[in-house]
C-alpha cells in the first residue's frame, strides 16, 4: 500500500453514490457494509472478488433473507416458558470470487503497487463498479474492472463482470473463479448486538458438481435441515477455459497491451424454504439458465429499470445539503435492498447487509420501515403483512406457551415465528408486538383502502392478536382495565405495570379489531363466518374488548401535565447525567439491567412515539409537555429514537431540535454514528430519515380516512420533494420559500388537508399551491 491510501477521508458528497476513492484499512470493515449490495433475498458485503481483506476483524459474508439456521438455548437456570430455540441468519457460500494472476504474480494489494483506485455505488443503477491501475512487482500494469450486482428483476439472481486489460506489457492473464464454501458466522463476543454465539460451519455439503463453465454447490444445514444450491455460470471473452480448480474454473487470455479479457459470472443461491427440496438443485439450474443467457449488460438494464421505477414513485429530493441528500437516498437504497417482497420473508434489523441482532426480525418492521414501503412500494408493504398472516400458527404455539388459552402472540425476534430472545424481560414481555402488527394492518387499510386484504388475512390477524389483551389484563378495585408486568418500546424500563405505550396501543388495537368485525360482519357475512370459524371467535368476545378499551388505564400526572410512561417510572430516582462519562454510553454495555431498570432513564422514545403513532389522541400542548420531559431522560442509545425526537420537535415548535436530531439518523450509517454500522445498516433508523420528511417537516398524518400535512420548511434547505402512495394516486408533494405544491402524478381524485384547509386534485386540477409553508 503506498499512494493509495494518501487521500483517505470520508466518503465525499454526492447526491445519487457513495465513493470510495482510496483503499482504506481502517475503513475497511465500515465500507463492506456500506457497499453491500442485496435485493431482499440476497444480501452481498461489499468485500472484494479478488482479494482478501486490507484490515484484520472484517466479514466476508453472503446471506439470504430468512435462510437460517437454529441452535437449542441454553439457560443455566431454567424457567417455564422461556424460549427454546434460536434462530440465526447464516453465512452461505462466497460464489463472487475470482483470483487474477498476471504472468504468474497473483494480484494482491499488499504486493506490488497501486496506482488507481476507486469505487461507486451508484443508487440509479445498483451496480457496484471497481477501478484499479496495479502494478505488480516484476512492473507489468493492469486495470481491473469488476461490476457487481445482485438482481431486484430475478429473486435468485447475483452476477459478476471482471475486465482486465494489460497496460504496458503483452503476456498471460489468467483468473480463476470459484465458489468458497466453508464459510462461518461472525461470533457475538460481548456484544450481543453483534453476531451470534454458533461455533464451527453450519453447512455440510452433499454433492458437489463441476464442469468447464459450471458450478453446482448443494449443502444442508446441521440443525434447521434446510437444504441450499449455490451455482454459478462462468464464461470469458478474450480468452479460454483451461481447467477446473476446485469449486470452480480457471481460465486464460495471451494478452497483446491494450488488450481485454472480460469473466462473466452469473450465480443463483435457492433453497428448500423457497421450493420443494427435490426441486432446489434443479431451479438453481434453471435461474442460471436464463440469467446466463442475458449476460451482465442485459442484467444491468434490467437492474436500472427496475431502479427508475422505484426512484419515480420513492425519491426525496432535498435542495441545499449534498451531504444530507446523499444520506436520504442512500437510507432509502438500503431499505429497498432489506425488505423481503415473496410474503415469507420480513426485514432483518441490519437488513441484508450483516450478521447483527443475528438476522432477526423486530418490530422495527410495523413501526418504522412499513409506512416508508407503504407510501412508496404498497405492493411491499402487502407482502410485510402477509409474512405476519403466515406466522400466525407459530404465534399462537407462543400465545399457548405463554398460558394464554387463546389468540396468538407474536415473537419480539425472529425469522421463521419462534421467539428467539433468550432475555425475556426485555424481549418476550414487549407485548406491545402484538399492536404494533395490528397498527400497521390499521396504516395498510388507511393508505389503500384494499378491504380485500382485511377479508382475506387481516381480520385473522387482528382478531387473533387482540384476544391476548383480554388474557393478560385485568380490572383494578377503581374498575381500570390495566396490563401488568409488560415491558415497552423503551428497554431500559422493564416489566413494569401499565406501560402508557403499551396500554394506548393496546387500546388501538383493540377498537380497530372490533370494527374490523363489525364492518366484516355487516359487508361481508361469509367472510365473517369463515374467519369466526377458524379462531372459534365467540359472541361475546367484541363487547368484552369493547369494555377493556372503555375502561383502559392510560397513566397521566397531573402535577407535571405528562403522560407518566408507566405506573412506577416517575417514582424512580433520575438518572445521573452529568456524571456519567461519554465513554459509558450505551449504558447497556456498561451497567447491569437492574441498575438502569431502577432509575429513571429511557433508551429510546416510549411515550414520545405514542404521541406519533396516536396523534390524533394528544393535543399540541400534551406533546410539547411530554416532549420537554422525556428528552431530558432519554439516551438515545437506541437508533430507533431520535427520528421520533425530530418529527415531534418538528410538530411543536422545535425547529432546531428537529434539524438536529434529523441529521442524527440521516447520516447515521454513512457517518457510523453508532459506532457499529460495520455489523450491518441499521434499517429502522434509515426508515427514520424518510417518516421525518414526511411526517415530520411535512407534518404528513393519516387517519380516520384523512390525509393531513402541515408543512415547514427547515432554514438549511432551499426545497424538498417527495411523494405518496394512497388510495391508488400518487401524490407529488413539493415544499419551498413559497409554500407547497401538490401535483396528482397518478390517478383520477385524491382529496387532503394543508394546515387544516382542504385541497381537491383530479385529473382535470392536477395540481395546486398552497402558500403558507411556516
Amino acid at each position: 500500500m503506498n499512494n493509495v491510501i494518501d487521500n483517505i477521508g470520508a466518503l465525499p458528497a454526492e447526491p445519487w453514490c457513495i465513493r470510495e476513492q482510496a483503499l482504506d484499512p481502517a475503513r475497511a470493515f465500515l465500507h463492506e457494509t456500506l457497499f453491500a449490495l442485496g435485493n431482499g433475498y440476497i444480501g452481498m458485503r461489499g468485500t472484494h472478488e479478488d482479494f482478501g481483506t486490507v484490515a484484520d476483524g472484517t466479514l466476508e459474508g453472503t446471506y439470504l433473507n430468512g435462510f437460517y439456521e437454529n441452535e437449542p438455548i441454553h439457560y443455566p437456570e431454567n424457567a417455564y416458558g422461556l424460549a427454546r430455540t434460536n434462530e440465526f441468519m447464516l453465512n452461505v457460500p462466497n460464489a463472487k470470487r475470482v483470483a487474477l494472476f498476471v504472468e504468474g504474480e497473483a494480484f494482491d494489494p499488499a504486493a506490488g503497487r497501486m496506482l488507481a483506485y476507486e469505487r461507486v455505488l451508484d443508487v440509479r443503477t445498483g451496480v457496484l463498479e471497481r477501478r484499479i491501475d496495479w502494478e505488480s512487482a516484476s512492473g507489468k500494469q493492469v486495470r481491473i474492472v469488476s461490476r457487481r450486482l445482485v438482481s431486484f428483476a430475478r429473486k435468485h439472481v447475483a452476477a459478476v463482470e471482471y475486465a482486465v486489460t494489460a497496460l504496458n506489457f503483452s503476456g498471460q492473464v489468467r483468473i480463476e473463479s470459484f465458489v468458497d464454501s466453508a464459510v462461518t458466522n461472525l461470533l457475538a463476543g460481548d456484544d450481543p448486538r453483534v453476531g451470534s454465539a454458533v461455533t464451527g460451519p453450519s453447512l455440510e455439503v452433499v454433492q458437489r458438481d463441476v464442469d468447464d463453465a459450471q458450478v453446482l454447490v448443494l449443502q444442508r444445514t446441521r440443525n434447521s435441515g434446510f437444504l441450499l444450491a449455490t451455482a454459478t455460470h462462468t464464461t470469458v471473452v478474450g480468452g479460454a477455459f483451461v481447467e477446473r480448480r476446485g469449486e470452480g474454473q480457471a481460465f486464460e487470455a495471451q494478452l497483446a497491451q491494450g488488450a481485454t479479457v472480460t469473466l462473466c459470472k452469473v450465480i443463483a443461491y435457492v433453497s428448500s424454504r423457497d421450493v420443494a427440496e427435490d426441486d432446489v438443485a434443479s431451479h438453481a439450474l434453471n435461474e442460471l439458465k436464463h440469467a446466463s443467457s442475458a449476460m451482465f449488460a442485459a442484467l444491468a438494464a434490467e437492474q436500472s429499470a427496475y431502479l427508475a421505477d422505484f426512484w419515480r414513485q420513492a425519491d426525496v429530493e432535498i435542495v441545499g445539503d449534498d451531504a444530507l441528500q446523499q444520506g436520504v437516498r442512500f437510507n432509502q437504497y438500503h431499505l429497498l435492498q432489506s425488505a423481503g417482497r415473496d410474503g415469507k420473508t420480513n426485514i432483518a434489523a441490519k437488513g441484508v447487509t450483516g450478521e447483527g441482532y443475528e438476522g432477526h426480525y423486530f418490530w422495527d418492521t410495523e413501526i418504522y420501515i412499513f409506512p416508508f414501503l407503504l407510501f412508496t412500494k404498497p405492493e411491499i408493504a402487502r407482502a410485510l403483512l402477509q409474512y405476519r398472516y403466515h406466522g400466525l400458527p407459530k404465534a399462537r404455539e407462543r400465545a399457548r406457551a405463554m398460558s394464554h388459552e387463546q389468540g396468538a402472540l407474536y415473537p419480539w425476534r425472529t425469522i421463521a415465528g419462534e421467539e428467539c430472545s433468550a432475555y425475556f424481560p426485555a424481549g418476550t414481555a414487549q407485548y406491545h408486538i402484538n399492536a404494533d402488527v395490528a397498527y400497521s394492518v390499521r396504516l395498510y387499510l388507511e393508505a389503500t383502502g384494499d378491504f380485500d386484504f382485511i377479508a382475506q388475512y387481516g381480520a385473522e390477524i387482528v382478531l387473533e392478536t387482540a384476544r391476548i389483551w383480554l388474557g393478560i389484563g385485568s380490572y383494578d378495585m377503581q374498575g381500570r382495565f390495566c396490563l401488568n408486568a409488560v415491558t415497552g418500546p423503551d428497554e431500559y424500563t422493564a416489566i413494569v405495570n401499565n406501560n402508557y405505550y403499551t396500554n394506548a396501543m393496546a387500546r388501538m388495537h383493540m377498537r380497530f379489531a372490533v370494527q374490523v368485525a363489525e364492518r366484516l360482519r355487516a359487508e361481508r357475512p361469509a367472510d365473517y363466518a369463515r374467519v369466526a370459524a377458524a379462531i372459534d371467535l365467540r359472541g361475546d368476545e367484541l363487547a368484552a374488548l369493547t369494555a377493556a378499551c372503555d375502561s383502559m388505564r392510560l397513566p397521566y400526572d397531573d402535577t407535571l401535565g405528562i403522560h407518566a410512561q408507566d405506573d412506577s417510572f416517575l417514582s424512580k430516582k433520575p438518572w445521573d447525567f452529568a456524571n456519567t462519562p461519554k465513554d459509558k454510553y450505551p449504558l447497556l454495555l456498561h451497567f447491569h439491567p437492574l441498575v438502569i431498570y431502577r432509575h429513571q432513564v429511557c433508551k429510546q422514545a416510549d411515550v414520545v412515539l405514542a404521541l406519533l403513532l396516536l396523534s390524533d389522541e394528544f393535543t399540541l400542548d400534551d406533546k410539547k409537555r411530554d416532549f420537554d420531559f422525556y428528552e431530558r431522560v432519554t439516551t438515545h442509545d437506541s437508533s430507533l429514537s431520535s427520528c421520533i425526537f425530530s418529527i415531534i420537535a418538528a410538530e411543536v415548535g422545535y425547529r432546531d431540535k428537529a434539524y438536529e436530531y434529523f441529521m442524527e439518523t440521516a447520516r447515521l450509517d454513512l457517518d457510523n454514528t453508532h459506532a457499529n454500522t460495520e455489523y450491518g445498516v441499521h434499517t429502522a433508523a434509515m426508515a427514520g430519515t424518510w417518516l421525518g420528511v414526511a411526517y415530520g417537516f411535512a407534518g404528513m398524518r393519516l387517519s380516520n380516512g384523512t390525509l393531513r400535512f402541515a408543512p415547514t420548511l427547515p432554514a438549511q434547505w432551499q426545497r424538498y420533494r417527495f411523494k405518496v402512495h394512497v388510495r391508488g394516486a400518487l401524490l407529488d408533494v413539493v415544499v419551498d420559500a413559497h409554500g407547497a405544491m401538490y401535483t396528482l402524478a397518478e390517478g383520477d381524485e385524491l382529496a387532503f388537508t394543508h394546515h387544516g384547509r382542504e385541497v381537491k386534485l383530479s385529473k382535470t386540477q392536477p395540481a395546486q399551491r398552497m402558500g403558507d409553508a411556516a
